[in-house]
């Protein structure tokens, strides 16, 4: 067994908490952390580049676990391998298709607050029957969860 899992289970036994993201099990989501993070084509410093990433909170899904390495995904389909470091717990979404009506209730005849255009960034929580409140710079209202991407279908969020 490598050192970093002995690690994580002796710091457990002690009762310590461990990063969320060293406990999960692929796949789930995550956001990035860092300003810039690059995303290379295998799990170490060695592997080249192919996109480097400037924004923060971007959703990503991640697929594959490999030491400190996380294969991910992002929204585009693009598959890659980043530092575990470079992300972040932070759950959010992107909003994909067409503009999206954001609610102020998780139904469909409520009112409309906000829209939001594809491509826009928010961080996403609450969601249940197909509804997830989704905030913009403080600025919230329930979306379809179909309209978003960086939650599974029907998946429920507390």
């Amino acid at each position: 067994m490598r050192f970093w899992k002995w690690l994580l289970l002796g710091v457990a036994a002690l009762g310590l908490a461990v990063p969320a993201l060293a406990q999960r099990t692929p796949p789930y989501y995550v956001s990035i952390k860092a300003e810039k993070a690059r995303m290379r084509t295998g799990p170490g410093r060695n592997y080249p580049s192919n996109w480097l990433y400037q924004r923060k909170g971007l959703p990503l899904k991640v697929i594959a676990l490999y030491g400190e390495w996380r294969k991910v995904e992002d929204p585009d389909g693009t598959q890659g391998w980043m530092l575990a470091n470079l992300l972040d717990d932070v759950r959010t979404a992107m909003v994909i298709g067409t503009v999206t009506e954001m609610r102020d209730n998780p139904r469909f005849n409520a009112r409309v607050s906000w829209r939001a255009a594809p491509g826009v960034v928010g961080r996403v929580s609450r969601c249940a029957s197909g509804w997830c409140w989704f905030d913009v710079a403080g600025r919230g209202g329930y979306v379809e969860q179909s309209h978003i991407w960086g939650t599974e279908p029907g998946e429920s969020l507390n």
